[in-house]
C-alpha cells in the first residue's frame, strides 16, 4: 500500500496493522504549546548526532526527555540515565507531554501507559531513518506512541521481518501512530524529508517517541 491510497476522506483513526493505530490530526490541538516548548528546549538542549554501531554518524539529530535517555555508541543502541554528551540526568518529561501521551495510548486501546521516557528526533531536509525496530526497551507490554510535527513525511510501517511489506503512511503535522501487542516489534522507518517551510518549525519535523524504556 502507498501514501496515495490513503484518502482525505479517511477516517480520523486508521488501523495499520494488528495493534497500530493512526491518529490523523490527535495532536493537533496541542502542537502550538508543543512546538513552543520544544524550540525553547532544544535551546538549552540541542540535540546531538548519535552513530551507528558501524561508527556512521546518523543523519537525524537526537535528545530526549525522561528518567532514560536513547544513547548510542560503536556498542550499540540502548538506554542511559545521563546524557552521554553532557553527563547530566535528562529534563523530566513535561507533564503536557506525558498526558498526550497517555490520551493518544488510550485512544488505540492501550490502557495504563506510563512512558519513561521520550525519544526527541530533529529531522533537516534529506534526513532520513532506515527501516528497524525498536527493541531496546525492557517491557514490550508498553506500546509506542510517536508523535509527528513540523513538515510532513513519508512513515514506513512493515512486519516483523526487514523484507516485509511496507506501509507508506503520508504523516502530516499532528499526526500521531501507536503500536503495540502484535505490531510491537514491526519494522518501521522514514523516509528523506523533502524540501519545505512549516510555519513553527521552519524547515524540519520533530518526532517525539514515547516508550516505557525501564523495569516493568
Amino acid at each position: 500500500m502507498t501514501a496515495d491510497l490513503f484518502s482525505d476522506q479517511m477516517e480520523s483513526q486508521v488501523m495499520l496493522a494488528d495493534g497500530a493505530y493512526w491518529l490523523r490530526s490527535f495532536a493537533l490541538p496541542q502542537a502550538d504549546a508543543v512546538c513552543a516548548m520544544l524550540i525553547e528546549h532544544l535551546k538549552n538542549y540541542p540535540p546531538q548526532q548519535m552513530m551507528t554501531p558501524m561508527g556512521y554518524s546518523m543523519s537525524v539529530r537526537t535528545t530526549s526527555f525522561g528518567e532514560f535517555g536513547w544513547v548510542s555508541s560503536k556498542q550499540g543502541y540502548g538506554y542511559a540515565v545521563k546524557n552521554s554528551f553532557t553527563n547530566e540526568s535528562w529534563p523530566p518529561i513535561p507533564e503536557s507531554f506525558f498526558d498526550l501521551a497517555q490520551r493518544a495510548a488510550n485512544q488505540a486501546g492501550y490502557v495504563n501507559f506510563k512512558p519513561d521516557t521520550c525519544l526527541i528526533n530533529v529531522y533537516e531536509i534529506g534526513d532520513k531513518m532506515g527501516l528497524h525496530q525498536d527493541k531496546d526497551e525492557a517491557d514490550f507490554s508498553q506500546p509506542i506512541v510517536s508523535v509527528s510535527l513540523g513538515l510532513p513525511v513519508t512513515f514506513q510501517f512493515g512486519g516483523l521481518t526487514r523484507t516485509a511489506k511496507t506501509l507508506k503512511v503520508p504523516l502530516s503535522h499532528g499526526d500521531v501512530v501507536v503500536w503495540g501487542a502484535d505490531s510491537r516489534l514491526c519494522f518501521h522507518g522514514v523516509l528523506p524529508l523533502k524540501a519545505g517551510t512549516h510555519g513553527t518549525l521552519g524547515q524540519r519535523r520533530i518526532n517525539l517517541t514515547f516508550r516505557k524504556a525501564g523495569k516493568m
